[in-house]
C-alpha cells in the first residue's frame, strides 16, 4: 500500500487552475521581473524576425534588452522573495535531484523557478549578454567588419532561438503537468501557494 502511494505523481491531488482556485493566490513575480521577462521575450522575437536586417531599430532594441538585463542582474542581488538569485539558483546536487525526478515524471511543483528553469534562465541571460557584447563590437572601430565577431553574434542568435523554443515547450508541459498556467502567471504575477509536496523556496513578495 505504501509503495502504491509513493508512485503517485506530486501533482495528482492538485486542483486544476479554475475560477474556484483563483480566489487564493500569492504574489510570486514582482513587476520588475515581469517587465524584464516580456522585454526580453518581445525584443528577442523582434530582433530575430522583423528587425533582423533593419539596422537602427535592431540596435536600439538590443540596447534596451541589455539595459533590462543589467537591471535584472542588479535586482537579483537586492530583491526579496522569488526574484532574488539566492532563492532559486540551484547547486549541482539539487539540480541533479530535480532532473532525476523529472526523468521519472515525479518532479515537485515549484512556486518560483524550479532548478531546471533557473539554469535555463541563467543561460538565456548569459546568451543575451553575449549578444549585447558582440553587437557592440560589430559597431566599434576596432572590430568593424571582423567576420569572427559577426559569426559569434549569429551563432548566439541561433542558440537563443533553440533555447527559447525549449523554454516555451517546458512552460507548456509544466502548465499541463502541474495544472497551472505558467505564461499567465508571468503576466499577473500570481500563482497558487505551495501545497503538499510543492516547494516554495522564497517568502511571499507581497
Amino acid at each position: 500500500m505504501e509503495e502504491t502511494t509513493s508512485l503517485t505523481h506530486p501533482a495528482a491531488d492538485v486542483p486544476p487552475d479554475t475560477a474556484s482556485t483563483r480566489s487564493h493566490r500569492i504574489k510570486v513575480w514582482d513587476p520588475l521581473v515581469r517587465i524584464f521577462h516580456w522585454t526580453v521575450a518581445l525584443g528577442t522575437i523582434a530582433n530575430l524576425t522583423v528587425l533582423r536586417h533593419v539596422e537602427d531599430p535592431h540596435i536600439i532594441v538590443g540596447y534596451i534588452m541589455v539595459a533590462a538585463l543589467l537591471m535584472r542582474i542588479g535586482w537579483g542581488f537586492v530583491a526579496r522573495g522569488h526574484a532574488r538569485f539566492s532563492s532559486f539558483v540551484p547547486g549541482p546536487g539539487s539540480l541533479k535531484s530535480y532532473l532525476a525526478a523529472l526523468i521519472k515524471r515525479r518532479e515537485p511543483r515549484y512556486v518560483g523557478h524550479n532548478p531546471a528553469g533557473a539554469v535555463m534562465m541563467l543561460g538565456l541571460m548569459a546568451l543575451i549578454a553575449g549578444m549585447g557584447v558582440t553587437g557592440w563590437m560589430m559597431g566599434s572601430d576596432q572590430f568593424w567588419g571582423e567576420p569572427w565577431v559577426e559569426e559569434v553574434h549569429e551563432t548566439l542568435a541561433n542558440i537563443i532561438i533553440a533555447a527559447a523554443i525549449i523554454h516555451v515547450l517546458a512552460a507548456i508541459i509544466e502548465s499541463v503537468r502541474h495544472r497551472e498556467n505558467m505564461p499567465w502567471s508571468m503576466i499577473t504575477g500570481y500563482k497558487r501557494p505551495a501545497k503538499g509536496l510543492d516547494v516554495d523556496n522564497a517568502p511571499v513578495t507581497g
